[in-house]
């Protein structure tokens, strides 16, 4: 079953889903800078675009672009921004 969500006043959405017990979304994030937390660690792979990120302990912003991903803790939260339009697909680990 697909579950719409639209965070941020329509700024970030994605559909839900899930694919072999795993839990996972695709999403696009308009250009803005958005904080999210976590209860379940994930995995958030940029599939399109690019977008930076402030994981938890950096102070800096890392650029990630399509291709690459990042881990983020059960439990904490993470920063991104986006300069333009960018897909991103998040697994629950």
């Amino acid at each position: 079953m697909l579950k719409h969500n639209s965070f941020f006043e329509g700024g970030v959405q994605s559909v839900g889903f899930e694919r072999n017990g795993r839990r996972q979304t695709v999403g696009v994030v308009d250009p803005g800078e958005y904080h999210f937390g976590t209860e379940a660690p994930e995995r958030m792979t940029v599939v399109s675009g690019e977008l930076w990120a402030r994981l938890p302990g950096d102070a800096a912003w890392r650029s990630f672009p399509a291709g690459t991903s990042f881990e983020v803790p059960a439990k904490s939260g993470f920063d991104v921004k986006a300069v333009a339009p960018a897909a991103y697909l998040c697994e629950f680990l």
